[in-house]
């Protein structure tokens, strides 16, 4: 390091200890922290407040990564607010709901100044430092707005800065990862190459239109106030999912792991394979704890959710002067120009496409099964001696249907358990709420699938109208079948016989003979493409009535990706997706005639989340020790 250098190190190391933090630390030490700990507390909070490090320390208290030499990674971004901000929040939300979630929304609006690096704990409050001091230095050169121009390709679509502006804006990202690199002692990079405020990253090349109408929603010469904040994150967790506890989760056994709702849990994809179905293993962002959780507990956040803003430096700006009507400036979509005071609004957008809506295919799993419940050998503790079935718990159903081959049969196409019955029926009865007119119904043969077609058109109200029509070519891959086997399935007759509403005219368009047990990926992912081809063609596209394909957990991606238009998973990323659909998870197509495609928005309904209910012996724990 340079002489001069040192000694300004050296200066405002001492200017550091009368500083705040310094009696944050001192605060957490007289409580007895040892000092590397209070440190890292600090820098995990954002260094606000000694309540803060002292409740994340006590939470922490059971983390065994707690004495780890592990520092945080710090970000300097860019970052809008006011009116600007309103509107691309405005279009975050809407591309999600039309388009689906794109990398994007993985991160707040921004522009990113200095991509993340790592800083000891213990010199952080330099970079705070260093932030205050190189603003001051630019509040005056800084300018009264960004200039930004739209751009767009097949997988990115968002503002480029201006060139004379992003001279200053870099500038000002040298000096602080200069300073920053040289008090603080760690590699700040600057980012000098196009300055960019990305709308839309790696997504689909059909959702290319959707999105740049929806961004010329934007005005970007909105008034706005530019903040440059320091964020932080835990770099152990970096290509993890971040998932959100929707409820609190009490472990039922030791390698269990302890939730809260609201918090945040981190999961590595690469370690789910050998975890069992239902649940995933992760760490807790709020206590450092590893441990298993239900899956169904959680949702997928955002990855910035579990960031923390430590400081930002607020450019104040003179207000511009008057409001832009025939000064407009236009911006440019490669090359392209629009006016954006002449824009639709993002309502107005989506009222459009809704008009052009005609019809919609709901795709889903069917409800839990009773070897889903009590295991591959349900039939064996529902039999009798001389082969009676009886009901050995009330969640088996109080009878089974009648077939004229064995009940054995039924080990292999087992039915839905009477929670998966009652499973059904909520969601037919919300789809009634909700107005949806279900037209068509197809179901897998599997005896399941076809149970819950009945008891979702019961919900509907509409068992009495619909009648349920059994594709084969709709079950699922056949090399999962544990029996190697395709199961001996209930005949369209029987199931009639049984009182499911069939429609025993119906002719499958694969026959059951043409099911090749232990297929191929690339044939099941053919047999799936050519049906739902063919179910679309079957149905009239007159009217808006919704097209029920009640299938199994590889059915959302195998019938509605070859619908949309986008191509089959890799083999082990269709079995990593599939393994964590819920019972009744479901998918929801919509065609735009004008336009000659679908695409994939929220299904109509909110999703059915419910927890584990285990066996109860009185005995245990009441009459005995």
């Amino acid at each position: 390091m340079a002489v001069a250098e040192t000694q300004l190190y050296a200066k405002v190391s001492n200017k550091r200890r009368s500083k705040s933090a310094s009696a944050l630390l001192e605060s957490l030490l007289a409580k007895g922290f040892p000092a590397h700990i209070a440190q890292k507390a600090l820098a995990a909070t954002g260094q606000k407040t000694t309540e803060d490090a002292a409740k994340w320390l006590h939470s922490h208290c059971n983390d065994p990564s707690l004495d780890d030499p592990i520092p945080q990674e710090y970000a300097l971004y860019l970052c809008p607010t006011g009116h600007l901000h309103n509107h691309l929040q405005e279009f975050w939300k809407e591309s999600k709901r039309q388009c689906g979630k794109n990398r994007a929304h993985e991160v707040f609006p921004h522009i990113t100044l200095c991509d993340f690096f790592t800083c000891e704990d213990q010199k952080v409050e330099l970079l705070y430092d260093t932030l205050k001091r190189v603003g001051d230095n630019f509040s005056q050169s800084f300018p009264p707005f960004i200039s930004l121009s739209l751009h767009s390709s097949t997988s990115y679509l968002g503002f480029f800065v201006g060139d004379s502006h992003a001279n200053i804006l870099k500038d000002f990202a040298l000096a602080f990862s200069s300073e920053a690199s040289a008090l603080a002692d760690c590699h700040v990079k600057p980012c000098l190459k196009q300055l960019h405020l990305t709308l839309a990253h790696k997504f689909y090349p059909h959702h290319q239109k959707t999105l740049e109408q929806l961004a010329k929603c934007i005005n970007p010469g909105e008034t706005c106030q530019w903040v440059a904040a320091l964020y932080s994150r835990d770099m152990r967790f970096v290509h993890y999912q971040t998932l959100r506890a929707l409820f609190q989760y009490k472990p039922q056994n030791i390698d269990e792991l302890m939730i809260n709702a609201g918090d945040f849990v981190y999961v590595d994809p690469t370690q789910q394979s050998d975890v069992s179905e239902g649940w995933v293993i992760g760490t807790s962002h709020r206590t450092g704890c590893r441990g298993f959780l239900p899956e169904n507990y959680t949702e997928r956040a955002n990855e910035s959710d579990t960031w923390v803003k430590h400081r930002e430096y607020v450019f104040v700006t003179a207000s511009r002067l008057f409001t832009q009507t025939e000064n407009e400036p236009n911006v440019k979509l490669n090359g392209g120009v629009y006016n954006p005071s002449m824009s639709r609004s993002v309502t107005n957008v989506l009222s459009l496409q809704n008009a052009t809506l005609r019809r919609g295919v709901l795709v889903m799993r069917h409800g839990e099964r009773v070897d889903q419940v009590f295991g591959k050998s349900w039939l064996q503790q529902c039999l009798t001696a001389d082969g009676k079935y009886y009901r050995a718990d009330l969640n088996f159903p109080s009878t089974l249907p009648k077939r004229k081959d064995s009940v054995k049969h039924f080990e292999c196409d087992p039915p839905l358990s009477c929670c998966g019955v009652f499973q059904s029926k909520l969601i037919g009865e919300a789809l009634l709420d909700q107005e949806v007119t279900v037209s068509y119904v197809y179901s897998s043969p599997a005896l399941c699938c076809v149970q819950t077609a009945q008891h979702v058109l019961q919900g509907l109200k509409l068992d009495q109208k619909v009648k349920i029509r059994v594709e084969p070519g709709l079950f699922e891959w056949t090399k999962w079948e544990a029996s190697r086997v395709i199961p001996n399935f209930m005949t369209v007759t029987e199931l009639a016989e049984a009182s499911y509403k069939i429609d025993t005219s119906y002719r499958g368009n694969f026959p059951l003979s043409s099911l090749v047990p232990s297929e191929s990926y690339e044939e099941y992912v053919s047999r799936s493409s050519a049906v739902i081809k063919q179910i679309i063609t079957a149905c009239p596209s007159k009217g808006k009535g919704v097209i029920l394909i009640v299938g199994h957990g590889s059915s959302l991606a195998s019938f509605t990706r070859p619908l949309i238009g986008l191509p089959a998973r890799d083999s082990s990323d269709f079995a990593q997706a599939v393994r964590k659909i819920p019972s009744l998870g479901m998918c929801f197509c919509e065609e735009i005639k004008e336009e000659n495609k679908w695409q994939m928005v929220n299904p109509p309904v909110k999703t059915l989340t419910h927890g584990p209910n285990a066996a109860f012996n009185w005995r245990n724990g009441i009459v005995e020790d």
